[in-house]
């Protein structure tokens, strides 16, 4: 089976939206002028922060930190196929341009807080040339074969934004932490269906935990920074096990693929840059599939060599590295994905690597298509805000408190935990969408698919580390999102065959227990 295309829709709704974040994005352009360092701080095209708009003066005063571009990615749910190769190249094009953008400012960045206008001059006016040109080409793309985007052109604009959570910035305290868990549970079985069902209102109360300790802006210069870190001690449990109905699908099924022990790496993703090399801009860990790189066609993929102990499963399973940032280089610390992109320190292989899928809490699930694709979490949910945020941090023995937005500072004794719960309802048409994300979703707080939708076994990663307590590690990310544990996401591609995809279903719908 072939990646199929979504129907494109042409809603007066969704050129509505695009066209909304477009107008926003250029009046905050217009406001800005030379000054858009002091006047346009947040950059979040269409969205400002909460409360009182801050003061000039104060903008000025404060340290940006990075560059925050609209994710025109996001916003073209409705690429026809014939226009999906050219669209995905000139995407991945203006993830380049923003990472040079950002290297640009990084070498810039005392010249540019004394010198508001050189930013306009030297980073983001250049920038805005060039993505203007990729969006227009994007629209010739689509326009060729369909209904050219309205206000697409008005995606291209992008500011300096600062790291609230940075020292100085007046928001060190963690306090933000707790955003709750996305799906850890303790037998690691993510029954919560990735829905955010933590409480927070306490967590993060760390209080800049690790301060001092060699953690000032990260051995890469670009993150993370003391206050991205809070003592999992500190964080009240948070996790709520949602109830089983009658009629729910109780099983699980496990899939044993190793820990990449044979060092698999690459900073491609074919899901969402295929045929780009470096189109992550990351080095990711991939387990299963060996075949996975950025130019692996389905054909590649279902004749690939895996690591699964179940030679039935040749899916590819792909997540971020985590470094340890102790000073010590990497073998890629010149190479795309690692230093070059601002990713540095040693590569730390998993202790366990947990692949699970589990069932649905009010009904059967039903077959997965070979080759569906899904991607949860967002690579640039810094820039992007939190609403496709879904990875949970937190250590072992007290898996009962995620955290969203923070790295735990786990006690002597025990280890970090990364925990993601992919998507469990699927349109049942399409193995891909133009956004990578409409195609599937999240089942609905009562445990129900969205209408249209039909459940499907949930993967549910668990990745364990053995690194030493306290800040020192982090997530390899876009260079300008700072390394934030906010951005940590997952790939999967499944590759199951048919056998083993209805012995899966089967066990999860008897409520057995399968490997």
């Amino acid at each position: 089976m072939r990646r199929t295309a979504r129907t494109p829709r042409t809603s007066r709704r969704k050129r509505s939206s695009l066209a909304n974040r477009a107008i926003a994005a250029s009046a905050a352009l217009i406001l800005g002028g030379g000054g858009l360092v002091a006047v346009n701080v947040y950059a979040s095209a269409g969205e400002g922060p909460s409360g009182s708009p801050p003061t000039r003066a104060q903008n000025t005063a404060r340290q940006m930190s990075t560059i925050d571009c609209p994710d025109a990615g996001n916003e073209l749910s409705d690429v026809p196929e014939q226009a999906r190769p050219e669209v995905d190249r000139e995407l991945a094009a203006m993830d380049t341009q923003i990472t040079d953008a950002y290297r640009q400012f990084a070498d810039r960045k005392e010249q540019i807080s004394q010198d508001p206008g050189l930013a306009e001059n030297a980073v983001l006016g250049p920038l805005r040339s060039k993505r203007s040109a990729s969006l227009d080409r994007i629209g010739i793309a689509i326009g060729r074969v369909g209904e050219r985007p309205a206000g697409i052109e008005g995606l291209a604009g992008c500011s300096l934004r600062a790291d609230d959570s940075a020292p100085g910035n007046g928001n060190s305290n963690g306090k933000d932490g707790g955003n709750g868990g996305t799906g850890g549970q303790d037998d690691g079985q993510g029954q919560d269906q990735g829905q955010n069902q933590g409480q927070g209102d306490n967590q993060g109360q760390g209080d800049d935990q690790g301060n001092g300790q060699g953690q000032g802006n990260g051995q890469g210069g670009n993150g993370p920074v003391a206050s991205d870190f809070v003592d999992i001690q500190s964080v009240q449990p948070n996790v709520d096990r949602p109830r089983q109905r009658r009629g729910a699908s109780r099983g699980t099924f496990t899939t044993d693929c190793g820990r990449n022990e044979n060092g698999k790496f690459n900073p491609d993703n074919v899901i969402v840059a295929p045929g780009v090399s470096n189109g992550a801009h990351h080095m990711h860990d991939y387990v299963g599939n060996q075949a996975n790189d950025a130019f692996a066609s389905d054909d590649d993929l279902a004749n690939g060599v895996t690591t699964c102990r179940n030679q039935g499963d040749r899916s590819s399973y792909f997540w971020p590295v985590l470094r340890l940032q102790n000073g010590q280089d990497e073998a890629d610390a010149n190479a795309d994905g690692g230093g070059k992109d601002q990713n540095v320190g040693q590569i730390q292989t998993p202790s366990r690597v947990t692949l699970k899928f589990v069932g649905s809490p009010v009904g059967r699930v039903t077959a997965m298509p070979r080759f569906l694709r899904i991607i949860t979490g967002d690579a640039k949910a810094f820039t992007n805000g939190d609403a496709n945020a879904n990875a949970s941090w937190s250590c072992t023995g007290f898996e009962n408190r995620q955290l969203k937005d923070k790295y735990p500072i786990c006690p002597e004794g025990s280890q970090v935990v990364r925990t993601f719960a992919f998507q469990n309802c699927w349109d049942g048409r399409n193995t891909d969408s133009a956004n990578h994300r409409t195609h599937v979703a999240f089942a609905q707080p009562n445990g129900r698919c969205p209408k249209g939708f039909r459940a499907v076994p949930q993967l549910v990663q668990r990745i364990v580390y053995d690194v030493p307590p306290g800040p020192g590690f982090a997530v390899d990310s876009f260079p300008e999102q700072l390394h934030k544990p906010i951005t940590d996401h997952g790939d999967f591609i499944n590759v199951f065959d048919q056998r083993l995809m209805k012995k899966m279903v089967r066990c999860i719908n008897d409520g057995r227990r399968c490997r």
